[in-house]
């Protein structure tokens, strides 16, 4: 624990221990959670703005309901750092997201409490719906709540999940929407401004109350409350009620930060049979003054002075890849006025915010919708339009039909840049950018590309934009190896033809991307030391690849290794053994990357040594140790 006393919150190491405070103790041991919260992300960094907003939403729903027995799903998971907290992981909050500590997320395997794992957006309805349909199916009674936000809903799965649920006229649900007008970045779409008239909308909230407080004491005139609440909303609204509209109860908006409120709701809504959606409107970073003042920032601001505010920068002077990507895109447009660029609510986590504060009209943040943001650069590109669409490689998952039937099946020139490639560090499993090699290799039409610096990025986004096909580029998180690329010229690549880095007469590397630089450092070390001379050989291109290289690489060398950021199973170095293969080509191979499985959280280098692919490992395979 933290040398900071506390009155309440080492009182703390269950929902039980929870539900023996007074309700109006509750103020000041949601004032301690955020202050443990902040002391621990600020040495252990983490998502602290969406979880200080849900500080008191938190403490209500595990005071209400009878966890874990009672099922509370959480959406992302950025919200749910007090949660754990509460949950018996209070002295283990100090290791989260550490190698060997609690995860980021919520996982089952970790705690009884965590009823559904969540590090990918909009999953929560759909899996709380599935929990209450089986407890349901097998007569049980426990309750079963869905908990939204971080801009979440914009996602279709959670549409998907409102529409099948609210089928279901009495099967116990859940939904609670927690609105905070943020997602990452500021949200973008028709619900946000939506949700933002029904929260604004004096006249109906007072009447809302109203017809709630009638109700709570007169059951039997619930169908007579409703149909008058809906005229309420149609009149004042000019719409009618978008969730009301998919069969959910509506009700809301309530205050996210009052807590006796939140517990007075939440025991009322417990014996309301049926899909409910409760709206509450909290702030993103309650509590702590600078996350308040710049939320996107500090949705996952790194290590902080927690006195200052002062965020503790790395001192690398290599600029992030993100923002070679940002950068290179703004000249790229500023060279051809067809080239646009799209994200799903990332614009500053990719730094597409560059393009975007000077060309806005080019550019389209389309909230949480990896699917959508897939199809719509295919109907910009099928409009003449040269689209660059920028999703981290794990979400590009969700994304995967629309990328192989709406942009590869038609040859159309769209250009998907993987931000987080390979291995991304804290974030763990859900987030390594592990399948899109193997999972992009073997999608017809598609070049494949993975620069293994800055400026090679800046030269195959040029490659790509001059391209009549699709395109993938993808690249990792964080800095490069600080080569010069701003504003060098443009030059053309040739697409699907690698590069001999370094002869030598020993072994031979067959590198990607950045793995190429691991390869050239490890060769480097060992020449120095007399022990093997090793070739070096950046495929460039995935897809397709150099197959004259690799071929004369195997002739010459009687041990070849294959080095990727990425799963083994289906990725370059067994496309690079078939192909030798086929051709009668035998030299002896090894295979770096990758194991079949899935990676835990921990620092990059502690996870590449992990997983056999860092520079000693490498050289191990050099060595034949």
């Amino acid at each position: 624990m933290t040398n900071t006393p506390y009155k309440y919150l080492t009182r703390v190491d269950t929902p039980d221990d929870l539900r023996q405070l007074a309700i109006s103790e509750l103020t000041e041991y949601c004032a301690e959670l955020r202050k443990y919260m902040i002391e621990c992300c600020a040495v252990n960094p983490g998502h602290l703005g969406s979880s200080l907003g849900a500080v008191e939403l938190t403490v209500a729903l595990h005071y209400v309901y009878d966890t874990p027995n009672d099922r509370i799903v959480w959406d992302v998971g950025h919200q749910a750092y007090a949660h754990k907290i509460i949950t018996s992981r209070r002295d283990a909050f100090r290791t989260n997201r550490t190698r060997g500590g609690i995860s980021g997320f919520p996982r089952m395997e970790e705690s009884p409490y965590d009823s559904f794992g969540a590090g990918h957006s909009s999953v929560s309805i759909s899996a709380a719906f599935g929990i209450a349909k089986a407890l349901e199916r097998q007569g049980r009674s426990e309750h079963v709540v869905a908990v939204i936000g971080d801009g979440a809903m914009t996602g279709g799965l959670a549409f998907e999940g409102l529409n099948n649920a609210g089928a279901s006229p009495k099967t116990d649900i859940l939904v609670v929407l927690n609105d905070n007008e943020m997602s990452i970045d500021k949200p973008a779409g028709a619900l946000d401004r939506y949700l933002v008239r029904m929260s604004t909308s004096r006249w109906y909230n007072t009447l809302k109350r109203s017809l709630w407080r009638i109700l709570a004491v007169v059951p039997p005139v619930h169908n007579l409350i409703r149909k008058t609440g809906n005229a309420i909303k149609q009149g004042l609204l000019q719409n009618s009620n978008l969730f009301e509209s998919l069969n959910f109860r509506y009700f809301g908006p309530v205050d996210g930060h009052n807590i006796k409120e939140l517990i007075n709701t939440l025991q009322g809504l417990k014996s309301i049979e049926g899909p409910k959606l409760l709206h509450i409107k909290s702030i993103k970073g309650k509590g702590y003054a600078p996350a308040e003042r710049e939320p996107a920032t500090w949705h996952a601001p790194g290590r902080f002075d927690v006195t200052t505010g002062e965020r503790i920068k790395s001192e690398s002077a290599a600029a992030r890849y993100q923002d070679v990507f940002g950068e290179t895109l703004l000249d790229l447009a500023r060279a051809d006025e067809r080239i646009v660029g799209i994200t799903p609510a990332m614009p500053s986590g990719c730094s597409l915010n560059i393009m975007m504060r000077e060309m806005p009209e080019r550019c389209f943040d389309v909230g949480i919708a990896e699917g959508h943001a897939v199809t719509f650069s295919a109907g910009l590109a099928a409009g003449g339009e040269r689209p660059f669409c920028n999703i981290y490689s794990s979400f590009m998952q969700r994304a995967y039909d629309n990328v192989i039937h709406d942009i590869a099946l038609q040859k159309l020139p769209v250009v998907l840049c993987l931000d987080r490639s390979g291995i991304v560090g804290e974030d763990g499993a859900t987030h390594h950018g592990a399948f899109d090699m193997a999972y992009f290799a073997c999608v017809p039409n598609i070049v494949v590309a993975a620069p293994r610096n800055e400026w090679m990025l800046r030269q195959m986004m040029y490659t790509a934009s001059r391209a009549s096909h699709p395109s993938v580029i993808r690249y990792p998180r964080g800095t490069g190896v600080g080569v010069t690329w701003r504003n060098t010229p443009f030059e053309a690549l040739e697409e699907g033809r690698g590069e001999m880095l370094r002869e030598g007469r020993d072994v031979a590397v067959i590198a990607v991307g950045t793995m190429a630089n691991v390869a050239m450092e490890v060769a480097e070390r060992l020449s120095r030391d007399g022990a093997r001379e090793v070739a070096v050989c950046d495929l460039r291109y995935i897809k397709p690849l150099d197959e004259e290289l690799i071929l004369e690489v195997g002739r010459r060398y009687k041990r070849v290794i294959t080095i990727e950021d990425g799963i083994l199973r289906g990725g370059v170095g067994e496309a690079v053994s078939a192909l030798m293969a086929r051709h009668g080509v035998h030299p002896e191979i090894v295979t770096l990357g990758i194991d079949d499985r899935f990676v835990e959280h921990g620092k990059p280098q502690e996870l590449y040594a992990d997983c056999g692919y860092d520079s000693n490992a490498l050289q191990k395979a050099i060595l034949g140790r």
